[in-house]
């Protein structure tokens, strides 16, 4: 056999190899979205202030001045103190956020011990902070976290991490974490009292309208979204714009600011009447609930995805009205006037059908 001849042979069955080899290599690019030996070679190191992982935080207690809460961790589930039974899922989610924002962010500026003095605290507002996390691990060991004020730009918060020489510039998020979760939990648990159970589970809203920064509702075929600006107050949404640019600036009226407040600070006591039971899809349309008469989403700051939404159904009766949390929540029944006031704060805005 000549050199050409070998060639050509090997040639035969070499180029089918190689296309098979492509088409494989194709279909793992299309699967995976990243080349396949990338994955094992890029190691992701966490760069937070917490070295305590995620996974083993077993006691959680977070502190403010309107309060404090201890959660427990076991088997997988999270409790608060003094409550039976396990968290919610929103409220799960929003723990483990905190706990994974802290053990990874990486801050955007240290300020370390020789720029600073006593009075440095209090101007970053860590003396007192404005929230404390005290993550303990299984083992004993514990991390405090202090978060204090924004930054002049309101683009980050000043943390310290208790026992280190130092002020940290995070990002706003981390802090706003631990905030929504402290208030979500101490909802959840309610007054203190011997009643302090039932009374904190009988409200209807997750998170408090303090923790609330945009909230928008589906009624009539229309969407109205209302938002803060940046000193905190109400005003409705109108258009379609892109905020990317970063120069848009929202002012809200005074006038409609008082009217918006005063409808969602009242809408924030909304209680549960009666508890009917799962949400049985099947059973949806027997309350109202397959196409709700009226929907809210709820959003905390810095969140592009709703913290919850609230579907408004049938009438129950005269006076009351079907309600659940979708998509998980039990069905419930609310007061007529809970919904009434949406409507009409609807229409005091010019959004009412």
């Amino acid at each position: 056999m000549t050199d050409g001849a070998a060639a050509r042979g090997m040639a035969r069955w070499l180029t089918p190899l190689l296309a098979v080899c492509l088409v494989a290599l194709l279909g793992v690019l299309i699967a995976s979205g990243r080349w396949p030996e990338l994955r094992s070679k890029v190691a992701f190191a966490p760069r937070g202030l917490v070295t305590i992982a995620p996974a083993d935080a077993r006691r959680v207690e977070i502190r403010s001045d309107s309060g404090s809460v201890v959660l427990f961790r076991k088997a997988g589930d999270w409790t608060i103190e003094g409550l039976d039974g396990a968290v919610p899922p929103e409220l799960k989610s929003h723990l483990e956020t905190a706990l994974r924002l802290v053990a990874v962010s990486e801050p955007s500026r240290e300020i370390p011990a020789s720029e600073l003095t006593a009075a440095s605290f209090a101007d970053f507002g860590l003396d007192p902070p404005a929230t404390v996390a005290v993550i303990e691990a299984a083992d004993g060991s514990a991390t405090s976290v202090n978060v204090g004020a924004p930054n002049p730009a309101s683009t980050s918060h000043y943390v310290r991490i208790a026992g280190r020489p130092a002020v940290y510039l995070m990002p706003r998020h981390v802090g706003e974490e631990w905030r929504v979760t402290l208030d979500m939990a101490r909802r959840l648990r309610g007054p203190t009292g011997p009643d302090a159970s039932s009374r904190g589970k009988s409200l209807l809203l997750p998170v408090s309208m303090a923790q609330v920064w945009a909230l928008e509702i589906l009624f009539a075929g229309k969407l109205t979204r209302f938002e803060r600006d940046a000193d905190g107050n109400w005003f409705r949404h109108l258009g379609q714009h892109n905020h990317a640019a970063g120069n848009v600036v929202h002012v809200a009226d005074p006038e409609q600011a008082r009217v918006i407040d005063a409808a969602l600070r009242a809408f924030d006591a909304s209680a549960i009447e009666t508890r009917v039971g799962p949400a049985d899809p099947s059973q949806l349309a027997r309350y109202g609930l397959n196409l709700p008469s009226l929907i809210v989403l709820v959003f905390v700051r810095d969140a592009a995805a709703p913290l919850a939404r609230l579907e408004f159904g049938a009438s129950a009766d005269r006076l009351d009205r079907y309600a659940r949390l979708a998509p998980n929540g039990a069905v419930v029944t609310v007061a007529e006037f809970e919904m009434h006031r949406l409507t009409e704060l609807l229409r005091a805005v010019g959004a009412g059908s």
